[in-house]
């Protein structure tokens, strides 16, 4: 088929690559930053390098910002965000921009399936509409679906090409006609009864993330005062070859899913008049994970008698998991923020990111985190990068000011001699 990929970030660019194997492939982004990058054979994701990028160019793979250039696809996917407002209220807006484009360029015959994560019935309440303001009717004249992505960053394992791929249709046929598209470059398929059931499958298993890791937290913060190593904890309770599945504590959680589609869900049982207390209040907690670390960071220094606006601290990581440059809902903007109101001094150090967006401006990062440490007071871990853990506390001991690390990733498991250590979930190392 002649597919159209609507959204080349870090779903749709990846699922580009890959249906290429099989059929004609145009990328659609209204973001000409990324569109520049591609035509310079250069990628902006961590999943896929520039050698791929030439290379699918090299076999066909054409990109646009122009409705003309999508009008002779036969299949359309929608890989668009959904982010929250201030008030965690879904955004819709890029999915009903990106529909209202699809509509425009809609022909009999032709296949929808809309990938990013909503709350159920967003497929027949939202996007089924606009299609057929193009005068033709869903179901009779086009087939609709709803498959959600399942994109893990870097995560070596399971990509999209392996990992189980679920699909609803708005009737049998156009679930049948998804499976065969999808199932040309997917190895394993999972046909659900409908749309909304693909689309609470997606919600389930984010809802299913936050709150199992508040849980965490929370348990994290009652062991932290308790004395007990809340990582010890997990680690022995994890020999138990049923029932418990290992859940890690943090400095809040980031990225698209877990701070975001929770909210997606909650929002659509308030309008059916159903209070979703759980869902809401493991937001909560999660989110009170940055403060928490934000304060830890303050009482390390008052304990070691440091003033906080004449202290250097260093950030290490501003992406929202290892070895990734993703920052979307990272909880290192909100600890600098934190940390910046209360006048201390703050490097970032992250091996994948450059810069970030705060509330006092864009912050550049150094690469290179010995660099970052000379004459620094504090090393605070946030991102649990591979290159943390072959980190040489020797060599760091020679370069900071005072010795101080807050650590909220685990990264040290015996705290090195010499320094002042306080670890999340782990109570104070002398």
């Amino acid at each position: 088929m002649k597919v159209c990929i609507m959204g080349l970030g870090y779903v749709g660019l990846p699922l580009a690559m890959l249906f290429l194997k099989k059929h004609e492939v145009v990328g659609f982004d209204v973001d000409e930053r990324k569109l520049k990058m591609l035509a310079e054979d250069k990628s902006y994701l961590t999943d896929v390098n520039d050698p791929e990028i030439m290379e699918a160019r090299k076999k066909g793979f054409r990109f646009t910002a122009l409705e003309e250039g999508i009008r002779h696809c036969t299949a359309f996917i929608i890989c668009v965000p959904t982010p929250v407002d201030k008030k965690n209220i879904p955004e819709l807006s890029f999915i009903i921009s990106a529909t209202h484009t699809v509509s425009r360029v809609l022909k009999k015959g032709d296949l929808v399936a809309l990938e990013s994560t909503t709350y159920p019935g967003t497929t027949e309440e939202i996007v089924v509409p606009i299609l057929e303001e193009s005068g033709l009717r869903a179901g009779s004249d086009f087939s609709v679906a709803f498959s959600p992505e399942r994109v893990d960053p870097s995560n070596k394992r399971w990509n999209i090409e392996n990992t189980p791929k679920v699909v609803g249709g708005i009737d049998e046929n156009s679930t049948q006609r998804a499976l065969k598209l999808y199932g040309s470059v997917i190895q394993t398929m999972v046909p659900v009864v409908d749309c909304k059931t693909a689309e609470a499958v997606k919600i389930t298993e984010n809802i299913f993330r936050a709150v199992n890791i508040a849980l965490m937290n929370e348990l994290c913060l009652i062991y932290e005062k308790m004395g007990i190593n809340v990582w010890d904890v997990v680690e022995a309770a994890s020999t138990k070859p049923y029932s418990f599945m290992p859940h890690y504590p943090g400095p809040g959680v980031g990225g698209h899913c877990i701070p975001v589609d929770p909210y997606y869900l909650s929002w659509k049982a308030r309008r059916l008049g159903f209070s979703s207390k759980f869902i809401e209040m493991s937001g909560e907690i999660n989110d009170y994970m940055k403060l928490h670390t934000s304060y830890k960071v303050l009482q390390a220094l008052n304990a070691a008698g440091l003033d906080v606006g004449e202290s250097k601290v260093v950030l290490y990581g501003a992406s929202y998991k290892k070895d990734i440059s993703d920052t979307r809902e990272a909880p290192t903007k909100k600890i600098y923020e934190v940390l910046q109101t209360h006048g201390a001094h703050i490097l970032v150090t992250d091996p994948f990111v450059e810069s970030f967006e705060t509330t006092f401006g864009p912050v550049k990062t150094l690469k290179d985190i010995y660099e970052a440490l000379r004459d620094s007071d504090c090393l605070v871990f946030l991102v649990d990068h591979t290159e943390a853990f072959s980190l040489d506390f020797e060599r760091v001991a020679t370069l900071m000011r005072h010795r101080i690390i807050v650590d909220a990733r685990n990264i040290v498991r015996i705290p090195p001699l010499g320094f002042e250590y306080h670890g999340l979930g782990k109570g104070r190392f002398p």
